[in-house]
């Protein structure tokens, strides 16, 4: 926004202190004055009431009062601006630092020394702010860079699947059909994942009452088919558990769990925990599952977009889209609580969400 120049905040400063000084200055010589109209006199003050003493008085009195005003103008305005550039110098490296950020350059960061003080408050926050943005936009960048990658790669294949059937009279249709239709589907799934994590990240829903409780329930029970299928059995229990949020995020946070659960678990005879309760103020969800013991460096890149767990044992042939814990987490985080993933002593995984009751 362009603004008519003016004086600088500095400038204003000085022009303050001198002005200042200048009026302590003019107190002092009106006093000063006043002190040697009066005379004491055997106790009593006697005001000159003749003309000659007051005039000759004046005359001697206005040029050291002209001198002593002009250097406390000098003085105050020098004073005032050496003085002002001391105390707004850590607002000069907060708006140099404003400029590299604005530059696109997010790894400056102002570190203001001394005690803590309003500047250092604001330097502090500041640097807060860019790291955060620093992080946030290298998040961003990834997500961008995978997401391409993944959506580029059912098309690749669909290309490639075409190809083959212009250049291969004899190839099998019905064989493409298949395959085309199963890319496409995971296509589809990515593309609806890609679109939930938006929604989730910009928080644009609308809130109501809901029973983490129930949700877990409707989820579980639509799950139920895949569990038996991979001889998965599934218990589910807890207490009632109202939050507030958007039930259809929510279902697809505990739809995510689930399925995760499923098909992260051992080849035969596994299990999986759904359970609810209050801790106030939170409610919490966990899922629990059997499988193998995960090393810790895996646990803190499950929830990473695109991040499948190459080292945990699949049920079934869906490989999924690596948006499944990534989708929790940001679910989570729109809805103000927190997630946390734990390796099971036993093996497999337990995931907690709290979300304030």
């Amino acid at each position: 926004m362009d603004r008519e120049p003016g004086l600088s905040v500095r400038l204003k400063l000085a022009i303050s202190y001198a002005g200042f000084v200048m009026v302590a200055g003019v107190l002092l010589l009106i006093a000063g004055w006043f002190g040697l109209m009066q005379f004491k006199s055997g106790g009593v003050v006697i005001m000159t009431t003749t003309y000659t003493f007051p005039h000759l008085l004046w005359r001697s009195f206005a040029p050291v009062a002209a001198v002593v005003m002009a250097f406390l103008l000098v003085f105050g305005l020098l004073g005032g601006w050496i003085l002002a550039g001391k105390m707004l110098d850590p607002l000069t490296r907060i708006t140099e630092a404003t400029r590299i950020a604005a530059t696109g350059s997010l790894s400056h960061r102002i570190r203001l020394p001394g005690a803590r003080d309003e500047f250092r408050e604001l330097a502090d926050a500041f640097d807060t702010m860019l790291a955060q943005l620093e992080a946030h936009i290298a998040e961003q960048q990834r997500f961008a860079a995978n997401a391409s990658h993944e959506l580029r790669t059912p098309l690749a294949i669909t290309q490639t699947l075409l190809d083959v059937a212009r250049n291969d009279l004899t190839y099998d249709n019905g064989v493409l059909v298949d395959r085309l239709h199963a890319v496409n589907a995971r296509a589809i799934d990515l593309t609806e994942a890609l679109l939930v994590l938006s929604r989730a990240n910009q928080r644009s829903f609308s809130r109501e009452r809901v029973d983490l409780s129930l949700i877990a329930e409707e989820a579980t029970e639509t799950l139920l088919p895949l569990a038996e299928k991979n001889g998965i059995t599934i218990e589910t229990g807890g207490d009632q558990a109202p939050t507030v949020g958007s039930p259809a995020l929510l279902l697809q946070l505990t739809t995510n769990l689930v399925h995760n659960a499923i098909v992260h678990n051992l080849p035969d005879n596994g299990s999986v925990w759904v359970t609810t309760r209050v801790d106030t103020p939170t409610v919490v969800l966990i899922v629990e599952n059997t499988g193998v013991q995960l090393a810790p460096h895996l646990i803190a890149t499950l929830v990473e977009p695109f991040q499948r767990g190459s080292e945990r044992i699949r049920t079934d042939q869906h490989s999924g889209v690596g948006l499944g814990l990534a989708i929790v987490k940001s679910i989570t985080r729109a809805h103000d609580g927190t997630l946390t993933v734990t390796p099971r002593p036993e093996g497999g995984l337990r995931v907690t969400v709290e979300l304030p009751s």
